[in-house]
């Protein structure tokens, strides 16, 4: 899996990444725009999720129908998405296509037509999108996990709340496109078949030329307690008139940069790894507490927790919830070689399929650049998680026990929790 990194910085202090894919005739690539939720004014929760649609509906001297044309011409599948600290846009597409995509991004990135309106269509996008999250319980307790857990604004929804949005402006979302669309924070990362030389040539010739002013960084945002939860021991209930209880609960992990963050990885995977991982084995297996479950490790650049979602009914979720914060805590009490094992052998797995996919490795290439200063090679990444073993991932577990988690539950039942 060894792989070569490309790696160019442009005269605006874009980063360009790439890692080229042999063996495929496709390419994937993505703006990491300074952008996100955390670091949007506050009063305008939402107002990426607006811009992310709004900068599409028309661009350089292209209306949005001919735009939309235009990208649909190329055969591209968009790919976009709004995060704590970037607003992501991107693209997976035929390689011959990729120097004529960029030309369209560009204009999408700084020339935007942003009419008044096409303003109000991308704002009731957003809304509705709030809206659609009473019909999906499951996503929205998530959501709200986040929000509580970090510290503000790095929780902050990526989805929008429904009074700030209703306040947004088109002149508003202009601002903040013209302060956080900054090319200088920006970060670029292709995958697959390309030319690098080539599109670092097209970037330069597309981007410079239009400097920004150097801004802060992304990550430079004043939060509550930086480096760890805000909502440790806290639990919100969301009431709901259902016949389920949707229940989050998150505690405290190392972060990426952390010398145990593969020990933690691996922790996380005995935990919910699969059928054999305990929490399917012993809340839904055995017990037959919940129809759904599962944990996962969660990370931004100043903090990180390990996530949990279980579904049950309102006479189980008491059980279930106490259940769950049984399991992470006894996962300190000792793990079995067996069980090691099938963690190293499922993260691995992932880790390859991720591999043959230049979606995929663009958005973790971007995604390093920004959360360690460097890219992980496929190869790094195997070898640490192979280098864990039953004496580590235990004693990273007993000097981190997980003790304190922040719950929250949606449904018609309260529970009680003991944190």
């Amino acid at each position: 899996m060894a792989a070569r990194l490309d790696k160019h910085i442009l005269d605006n202090g874009m980063v360009v990444l790439g890692e080229p894919m042999d063996a495929v005739e496709s390419v994937a690539f993505g703006f990491m725009l300074p952008a996100g939720a955390s670091v949007t004014p506050e009063g305008f929760c939402g107002a990426p999720s607006v811009i992310s649609d709004w900068i599409f509906r028309g661009a350089g001297d292209k209306s949005s129908r001919e735009l939309g044309d235009a990208l649909d011409g190329l055969g591209l599948h968009r790919a976009g998405s709004v995060g704590s600290a970037h607003l992501s846009l991107g693209a997976a597409l035929e390689a011959s296509n990729l120097s004529e995509a960029l030309d369209l991004y560009a204009d999408i990135m700084v020339r935007p037509s942003l009419q008044d309106e096409e303003f109000e269509p991308a704002r009731q996008l957003a809304i509705d999108g709030v809206h659609s999250l009473d019909d999906d319980p499951r996503h929205k307790v998530m959501i709200k996990l986040r929000e509580h857990f970090y510290p503000h604004p790095l929780g902050r929804s990526t989805i929008g709340d429904i009074a700030e949005l209703e306040s947004l402006s088109a002149e508003k979302a202009r601002g903040i496109v013209k302060e956080r669309f900054n090319l200088s924070q920006t970060i670029f990362a292709v995958a697959g078949k390309y030319d690098f030389d080539g599109v670092c040539r097209q970037l330069e010739g597309l981007f410079v030329r239009r400097r920004r002013k150097r801004q802060a960084p992304a990550g430079a945002v004043e939060v509550g307690s930086k480096g760890g939860p805000q909502g440790a021991g806290k639990y919100t209930h969301i009431d709901d008139d259902s016949a389920q209880v949707h229940i989050g609960l998150m505690t405290d992990a190392v972060r990426l940069v952390d010398a145990d963050y593969y020990n933690a990885r691996v922790a996380v995977s005995v935990l919910s790894g699969g059928m054999s991982a305990r929490l399917f084995t012993e809340v839904r297996e055995k017990r037959g507490l919940c129809y759904a479950i599962g944990a996962r490790y969660h990370a931004l650049k100043d903090a990180a927790g390990i996530m949990c979602y279980a579904g049950t009914t309102p006479e189980k979720a008491q059980e279930t919830l106490d259940v769950i914060t049984g399991e992470f805590n006894r996962l300190a009490d000792g793990i079995s070689d067996d069980e090691l094992a099938r963690a190293k052998v499922g993260l691995k797995s992932a880790l390859i399929l991720q591999s043959e996919s230049s979606g995929s490795r663009a958005g973790a290439i971007g995604s390093d650049y920004y959360m360690l200063g460097r890219v992980r090679s496929l190869d790094e990444i195997k070898d640490a998680v192979e280098a864990t073993s039953v004496d580590s991932v235990v004693g990273f577990l007993r000097n981190k026990r997980f003790e304190d988690f922040t719950v929250v539950t949606i449904g018609p039942k309260k529970v009680t929790t003991n944190t």
